[in-house]
């Protein structure tokens, strides 16, 4: 039999989880995941990669942030970030990376996906899904097995064999810094970690 006290804390957990949360911590190390809409490939073409580099060099200009680690897959990214000290505003980095991105990239030629009635009413361009998830790294453990997820994700997903064969994550710094060798990620160095892809 459950005790009341406890069903009642299981039903206000459940109540709790259908609302959507973040934890903003300033100065905080995070890990992003953030996805086209309808996972259009869209992100290592070659003026993908220009946009989005050309919207991260803006952001970081007007709003710092460290860029611990990234990887830019076709249809999604993962990114690890700290934000300054007393700084917890990574949703509005993320927007204005979005839309910095979504107005040079279809400047440039590139095409967005279908348009719902849901985002021509709130004239929504279909480039990016509207939310991002975030994952706030607790203790060096969890930052150590964030930034292997970021650098083994090419291969998660079947992009390369290893991960130094992938051409965009910062992978080849974390080789020159010593914190992998060259043929690190032979096996999958975090199995039980799976944040939404």
């Amino acid at each position: 039999m459950v005790h009341r006290d406890a069903l009642y804390r299981l039903v206000q957990g459940a109540a709790m989880m259908s609302e959507y949360r973040r934890w903003f911590v300033p100065g905080g190390t995070y890990f992003f995941t953030v996805v086209t809409h309808q996972r259009r490939p869209i992100l290592t073409s070659e003026f993908g990669r220009k946009a989005l580099r050309e919207a991260f060099a803006a952001i970081r200009a007007d709003r710092p942030l460290s860029l611990v680690a990234i990887v830019l897959l076709p249809d999604h990214i993962h990114a690890i970030w700290t934000l300054p000290v007393g700084d917890n505003d990574y949703s509005v980095r993320w927007r204005r990376i979005k839309g910095l991105f979504t107005r040079a990239y279809l400047a440039a030629g590139g095409h967005e996906g279908v348009l719902s009635v849901s985002r021509s009413a709130r004239k929504e361009r279909a480039v990016w899904q509207r939310r991002f998830w975030e994952h706030t790294c607790r203790d060096e453990d969890d930052l150590k097995r964030c930034v292997d997820y970021v650098h083994w994700n090419p291969v998660k997903h079947g992009l390369v064999r290893r991960a130094r064969d992938y051409p965009w994550s910062s992978f080849e710094r974390f080789v020159h810094l010593g914190e992998y060798s060259a043929t690190w990620g032979g096996t999958n160095p975090c199995p039980n970690w799976n944040p939404p892809e």
